[in-house]
């Protein structure tokens, strides 16, 4: 910086970012970026107090960003100029803390860098902004308290169940951090508002499921696993169709029309009661070949070890074991509704109607004609490609053992 010039808002949020080298840089007003020798950043204020030249630290720059520094310079130069003492003031408030709506952000950008869905990225925040910010935005995140958060969540509680959990998921990873970065103590204020909240009919007990993003390894892992080759067959199957265990073992040879890649479940076999077409992907055509060829015979396409009877579904849950996983099969189809919601851009209706799942909106269920089979095709066939991205070539089985 030249002697003699007065700059003013000098720098920018990239600057800030980007800039590395040991010194200090002026934004303008006694405002400055210090970066120490060890490259830590931080914020500091130079000012005249009551005839005395003082020095202000505002804190480390990767907490507190260009525009809430900017403020809080202004705030303590006006105390300064109106004959007070900011350091004094500065004592008495301890910390620089800043609102709900700069944690979040901070957070926010964060948490964004780990993300390669721009779609959960834009969500995470939009769902802040239309809910959150309006009520305690402007607020210190410091000065927010349960009853605060009762006032955002409690509209939208029954009325968009999905919304509501998400926003007090992402409530919670704020306090978290808040309370991480010293910007408030005690506890989560997100802690114990269940209680405060109405009771939601049908509540859903969730099975372990694994993380969509380990189900390509897993398939691969399975398919080299030490199991018979039905067993390999039906999980695989079992996963690429989304579909319900006993759905899968129950499958019979007549279900299956592999002319027009269909499987159509009858309805004495659905949760629902009502039959179910399921579309089938390349892979489970592939699956249901090798199935006819080792049990020609077998009315089952997943038989047993007596060919009359189906695959137990205890030896599915045994071969998770066997591989030292702690999930569920049942929770495959939640893994498969969280990669559909999260990493693809279908409707919600076609994710749940790919589960069969009932629709509880009685008047949206009247309505409702068509299956959205061919919507659903192109969603399974997504998922085969995604859940098989690990198998660049197609892994042969070995000869059946047992």
């Amino acid at each position: 910086m030249k002697t003699g010039t007065h700059p003013n808002r000098a720098l920018s949020a990239l600057k800030v970012r980007k800039i590395s080298k040991p010194g200090r840089y002026a934004d303008g007003n006694g405002l400055y970026l210090v970066v120490d020798p060890s490259g830590a950043r931080r914020w500091m204020l130079r000012i005249v107090v009551q005839g005395r030249r003082r020095d202000i630290g505002f804190g480390s720059a990767r907490v507190v960003e260009l525009a809430d520094a900017r403020e809080a310079a202004q705030h303590y130069r006006g105390i300064a100029r109106r004959g007070g003492d900011p350091i004094s003031e500065l004592r008495k408030a301890r910390r620089f803390v800043p609102t709900f709506e700069s944690a979040a952000k901070m957070v926010h950008a964060e948490h964004a860098k780990a993300w390669d869905n721009a779609k959960h990225t834009n969500q995470w925040l939009n769902t802040l902004t239309a809910y959150a910010f309006p009520e305690i935005g402007t607020r210190r995140i410091d000065d927010i308290e349960t009853s605060d958060l009762l006032k955002i969540l409690s509209p939208i509680w029954l009325t968009k169940p999905e919304t509501a959990k998400r926003v007090k998921q992402r409530l919670r990873v704020i306090f978290d951090w808040a309370k991480v970065s010293g910007h408030r103590s005690g506890d989560n204020p997100v802690d114990g508002i269940q209680r405060a909240l109405p009771k939601r009919p049908d509540r859903v007990v969730h099975h372990a499921a694994m993380p969509y993003g380990n189900v390509a390894n897993f398939v691969t892992n399975m398919r080299n696993g030490a199991f018979s080759e039905t067993i390999k067959l039906a999980f695989e199957f079992l996963i690429l169709t989304a579909a319900r265990t006993n759905e899968v073992l129950g499958c019979r040879w007549e279900e299956i029309d592999q002319h027009n890649k269909v499987w159509t479940v009858p309805p004495s076999r659905m949760k629902a009661g009502r039959e179910h077409r399921v579309p089938l992907a390349p892979r489970c055509l592939e699956i249901l070949e090798r199935a006819r060829k080792i049990a020609e015979s077998a009315k089952f396409v997943f038989p047993g070890r007596n060919p009359e009877e189906h695959l137990s579904s205890m030896a599915l849950l045994m071969a998770l074991r066997r591989m030292g996983e702690s999930v569920t099969v049942h929770g495959f189809r939640s893994a498969f509704r969280d990669w559909s919601a999260e990493r693809t851009n279908f409707s919600r209706e076609v994710c749940e109607m790919a589960l069969a799942h009932t629709i509880r909106d009685k008047t949206e269920a009247a309505y409702r004609r068509g299956d959205l089979f061919e919507k659903r095709s192109k969603l399974m066939k997504s998922w085969a490609v995604f859940a098989n991205s690990l198998a660049t070539t197609l892994i042969a089985f070995p000869a059946r053992a047992g």
